[in-house]
């Protein structure tokens, strides 16, 4: 029996993915696209990549919305999600409304902590699986899609009951639709895919999220400096080091769990930084710069609140989110303004 894929969110990452997916033996994977559907409805995904070189990927299905996803009366074994998390602005579990039946696995590749909260509170039945990516790609035009380096992605069923309580019978089904979906990133020629524990998939979004919450508010609000940029700078570094080390000492007191030796730290995270001479800016800048809203609440809001919660304290985060949160509301508001 073929496995049926769909990708909501079919920009860089997620196109990408499908891509390598598609890659694997009798899996057929079909996209949701927006603005780029009629590139790829007439031509698929033109992929560059200096690992896999230049391809192109034809989605089986190219669906212009969840409508027309939802007419084709698919059966989905697995929903992979790549959108941007933006929970102050909309829901885009709803996306999936319809679409996720008795047997589907959704599949959550996106940045932030907290992400998975909107999916299991609308499909508490459904298995979630969580997944961390270091994937560095864009989506040049509509349907061009230059991966440049890194492909790890690690992905864990979310379980969050076995944060206080004990395991349920239903875990071990939930693991196995996650191991068979590694398996099939693997069978797709994505090596460096893993599959990880509830618990260790948390350490691993918090480890990120010391990478995000540094990097991202401080190349917005230092006007755009590049990633490799302020890690060469002398005062940038010691700030997006205390950032760094801020999350890192306080996720495993949230957690109950240290980090693993394995998992980088603050000084080896920024010399591969510093080694970036691409000129890449983090995903927030860029959004800030085209207008768009940034994804605040899952990379800092969401953090400070859990660890809150907790009863601690994260200042540097708290100052970096406080600076932004109010940068952008003042920008709406302009907006909201400009139109009157």
């Amino acid at each position: 029996m073929p496995v049926n894929v769909l990708i909501v969110g079919a920009g860089a990452v997620g196109a990408f993915y499908a891509s390598r997916l598609a890659q694997a033996p009798d899996v057929h994977v079909s996209v949701i696209c927006r603005s780029n559907y009629a590139a790829v409805a007439a031509s698929g995904f033109a992929v560059t990549s200096p690992q896999y070189g230049d391809y192109t990927f034809t989605p089986t299905h190219t669906f212009a919305n969840p409508d027309e996803a939802r007419r084709s009366n698919t059966s989905w074994d697995y929903i992979l999600v790549s959108t941007k998390a933006l929970p102050d602005v909309s829901d885009d579990s709803e996306i999936l409304e319809g679409l996720v039946g008795d047997n589907t696995a959704i599949v959550l590749v996106q940045n932030g902590l907290g992400v998975e909260a909107p999916y299991t509170k609308r499909f508490p039945k459904a298995t979630i699986c969580s997944a961390v990516t270091i994937v560095s790609a864009a989506q040049t035009s509509h349907g061009k899609i230059k991966h440049n380096r890194w492909t790890r992605i690690n992905v864990g069923p979310y379980l969050p009951h076995l944060d206080t309580g004990d395991a349920k019978a239903s875990d071990a089904e939930a693991v196995a639709r996650n191991d068979k979906f590694v398996g099939l990133l693997k069978a797709g020629g994505i090596k460096d895919a893993d599959a990880y524990d509830h618990a260790k998939l948390q350490l691993v979004r918090w480890h990120k999220i010391a990478i995000n919450a540094s990097m991202n508010p401080s190349s917005v609000l230092s006007g755009g400096t590049p990633n490799g940029a302020m890690a060469l700078d002398d005062e940038l570094y010691r700030h997006l080091k205390g950032v760094m080390e801020e999350v890192l000492s306080t996720a495993p007191k949230v957690l109950g769990k240290p980090f693993p030796k394995e998992f980088a730290t603050t000084e080896q995270l920024l010399r591969s930084t510093q080694k970036n001479t691409s000129g890449s800016k983090p995903s927030m800048a860029l959004d800030w710069e085209q207008g768009k809203r940034m994804e605040l609440e899952v990379i800092l809001g969401n953090p400070i609140r859990v660890a809150r919660e907790r009863g601690f304290e994260m200042p540097r985060m708290q100052s970096l989110y406080a600076l932004l949160r109010m940068a952008q509301e003042n920008r709406e508001k302009l907006k909201q303004q400009s139109k009157i």
